[in-house]
Parts: structure tokens; sequence; C-alpha cells
């Protein structure tokens, strides 16, 4: 049985395992939106930056893709997603069933945000997001970087984030 994986933000650019085959896909009652603090990856304790999750918003839907995991891979890309993704428990582990562009369904382990934790912060405005993305810096780099190549890899498939666009062009008006 292929494992899938969902990618939304950096796997889409980033996925760290062997991929047998990318399909776009739809994941249905989630919206991707930059809802957590990032106080290792792309931000510390100090001056957090933000990365982007999956909300549980009824009637929302997010695009992205669905990732074959290469056969005999399986254990040791869930071993490496539990260890990249769940460093601080802010994302929750899930099975989710996503929607394949020829209508076929897959279920894919997908990471999705914890609204109680502490680093969540849903709700913030795009102004606001643009500020701290445009200035946060982690163990994998500044915050801008995150945002263009999630931005850039969407556009590259297909598939535009009107936040994510409006995200990219603000912050290199901010950071230029």
């Amino acid at each position: 049985m292929t494992m899938w994986v969902f990618g939304y933000g950096s796997l889409l650019w980033n996925p760290g395992f062997p991929v047998a085959r990318r399909e776009v896909a739809v994941l249905h009652g989630y919206a991707r939106s930059f809802c957590m603090s990032s106080v290792h990856h792309r931000g510390t304790e100090e001056r957090p930056g933000l990365v982007l999750a999956l909300d549980e918003v009824k009637g929302a839907h997010c695009k992205g893709l669905a990732m074959a995991v290469e056969a005999g891979h399986e254990a040791q890309t869930l071993d490496y997603l539990r260890e990249r993704e769940l460093i601080s428990s802010a994302y929750v582990e899930r099975n989710l069933e996503v929607e394949l562009t020829d209508g076929r369904k897959v279920t894919a382990v997908t990471y999705v945000i914890d609204p109680d934790h502490v680093q969540y912060c849903g709700g913030m405005g795009l102004e606001e997001q643009a500020q701290i993305i445009a200035h946060a810096v982690g163990g994998r780099g500044p915050n801008t970087e995150y945002l263009y190549n999630t931005a850039d890899h969407l556009s590259e498939i297909g598939l535009h984030d009107v936040d994510l666009d409006w995200l990219a062009r603000r912050v290199r008006e901010i950071t230029a």
C-alpha cells in the first residue's frame, strides 16, 4: 500500500524524503495560513517567525501536493517527518483523506495545527504577518526564504494562494 504525505508549505519544495510521484490534491475542511509562531526553524524565542499550518475551518479547503513515498522508505520517512514536524508539538499528525485531481481519494499523513498550543496565532492580519516574516530568522534560515519558496512552488504547480502572493509582494517591499 502506498504511503502518501500531504504537502502545503515547505514540504512542497523540501520534502526531505524519497518521493515516487507528486499529484495535486485538495484537503477539505482546512485552510493554509501563517497561524504558527516559529521559534526553531524560522525564528527564535526572542523574535519568533511565522510558518504555515493547516487550520481547521468549516467549509475551507487547501490545495497542495499529495506525495507518494518511494516504496521501502515508509518507516524512515515517517520517522524523519515526526522529527521535523513535531519538534514543538504545535503540529498534530493526522491521516486525512485528500482528493487527487483525477477524483481518486487517498489517505495522507498530514500535519495540522493544534489550536490550543502556545505557538498558535491564527487570525493575525496580513500586514502584521508581513512585518514578522520580513525580519525573522531561525535555525533553517530567514523567514522570507520560507515564504518566497512556498509561494514560488505553489505558482509553479499552478496553485495560486492570494494571501501568500500578497505577502510575498509586501515582504519584498519591506525588505527592499
